[in-house]
């Protein structure tokens, strides 16, 4: 019998004619994660004079923070600022990854995709 060959195993891909709830209501910068928390793509911008939303698109959730880079002072106060925006306990909130990059992934806990999606649209208007 001869060797299996080495290399890649071809996967079927899965069938995307359907499109999902995800692509139908929500932008891609906002994400489920099972089994009941939610991912937000964030762009930092550090420095600025005062916390707020300037952007919110499929790309990334642009978020001005009004802490310095250095230290992890603009990580800590960009997790106070989304939990007070989404309404949630600190402890609900922290970084996926990009713990030292603008470009982050917040894991937020025990919170819908839905309600994600209205505390940031309604705080991007303001």
């Amino acid at each position: 019998m001869a060797p299996a060959k080495k290399g890649k195993a071809k996967t079927q891909k899965a069938d995307s004619s359907q499109p999902s709830e995800n692509d139908t209501k929500f932008p891609a910068s906002i994400r489920s994660v099972p089994p009941s928390s939610v991912a937000i793509t964030i762009h930092a911008k550090p420095g600025a004079k005062s916390s707020s939303i300037t952007d919110f698109s499929d790309d990334s959730v642009g978020v001005q923070i009004d802490a310095p880079a250095k230290d992890g002072e603009a990580n800590a106060a960009l997790l106070d600022y989304i939990s007070s925006v989404l309404g949630v306990k600190r402890r609900q909130v922290s970084i996926g990854s990009g713990s030292k990059s603008r470009d982050k992934v917040v894991v937020v806990g025990d919170i819908t995709l839905q309600s994600v999606f209205d505390a940031l649209n309604k705080a991007s208007k303001c």
